[in-house]
């Protein structure tokens, strides 16, 4: 009765915002640039903070000109940091919202909200005797997590950026070159090129040997497992991907498209996701991850068809049937409960 209309727990969080048993939150601490368009977050998460996996990421949630987005960003603090605190390093990307907003405008004592941590792009328990990590750009980033946890007796980098000042970490890397803790090969491809994975045993001609962790453009780890795959060590191969792969919609795709929950009705083409159709018309999507893996972008579909993006396949509304919005593109008129 006191506290009405609120509850008694919205005056907590006020006060005690990562306190035990409220919702997981986190508080920015420190924002450190990497790159003339890339930072490192410090985060101190709440007291439900589970901890993590090197190599796992995490979603969060942060308020950019009044709308609670969520995005997910690999962390890349080692598993044991005494403080507690958890760091992601974030690139910001041409028109990315979240990302422009953390690199650029982010300051400390911002509270966010988190899930726990996720993902099975991780080391395994048994160590293996050689390993190769393969990066470009900000696919770095899980990579660099696993650099700061786990130590190996034999590990070789190859990464790929467009100039020596965009590679991320640069100074650290070196720093473990220099105490002989690791092997680095930058390809610098405004200079050298992309990247020919046929031509990866002239860098590392034992990269068949070695358990290898891949992340960056899709067209990088396209490369990757086609080669493992044709070399026969396939399972050697272990890759993480930002974005999903898109095909191509067919002739005939596309269609209004109904948020019914708003009233809102737009024309979509059959190549870009619900999601962003949602988001340029003025509609509340839910999102996370952004690329299929998070199922944080959920939607009812109530009427129509959708095609997934990253496989051609066509779903057809029926009672309770859920797409993915941020992979999901109409597939002729279709009715979004949002």
């Amino acid at each position: 009765m006191v506290t009405t209309p609120l509850l008694p727990s919205d005056y907590l969080d006020l006060i005690s915002p990562l306190r035990a048993g409220a919702d997981l939150r986190g508080r920015i601490e420190a924002v450190h640039p990497e790159t003339g368009d890339a930072a490192t977050i410090v985060i101190r998460p709440g007291r439900g903070w589970r901890g993590h996996t090197a190599g796992q990421y995490v979603r969060i949630g942060i308020d950019v000109d009044g709308v609670r987005l969520w995005r997910a960003y690999s962390i890349t603090s080692p598993t044991n940091r005494r403080d507690g605190r958890v760091t992601i390093t974030v690139k910001a990307i041409p028109d990315g919202k979240v990302s422009n907003h953390l690199v650029r405008r982010a300051r400390p004592g911002t509270l966010i909200q988190l899930d726990q941590a996720t993902g099975d792009f991780v080391l395994p328990r048994a160590r293996p005797a050689k390993v190769l990590y393969l990066t470009a750009g900000s696919g770095i980033t899980p990579v660099m997590g696993m650099l700061r946890d786990t130590e190996f007796d034999d590990v070789v980098m190859v990464h790929c950026a467009p100039q020596p000042r965009d590679v991320i970490f640069r100074d650290e890397l070196h720093d473990l070159v220099a105490a002989e803790k690791l092997r680095l090969t930058e390809v610098h491809t405004d200079t050298d090129g992309m990247l020919d994975i046929a031509r990866l045993g002239e860098l590392v001609p034992d990269w068949t040997e070695r358990e290898t962790w891949a992340c960056g453009p899709a067209g990088l780890l396209d490369a990757a497992e086609k080669h493992w795959s044709e070399h026969g060590v396939p399972d050697r191969l272990h890759t993480e991907r930002f974005r999903p792969g898109i095909v191509v919609a067919p002739e005939g795709g596309g269609g209004d498209v109904t948020f019914s929950t708003t009233g809102t009705t737009v024309e979509a083409d059959g190549a870009t996701p619900l999601l962003d159709v949602g988001e340029a018309a003025g509609v509340l999507m839910p999102s996370g991850c952004r690329m299929g893996i998070c199922f944080g972008c959920v939607t009812p579909l109530k009427a129509g068809a959708v095609r997934d993006l990253r496989t051609g396949e066509i779903t057809e509304a029926e009672p309770g049937v859920l797409i993915q919005t941020c992979v999901s593109a109409a597939a002729g008129p279709c009715d979004i409960e949002r």
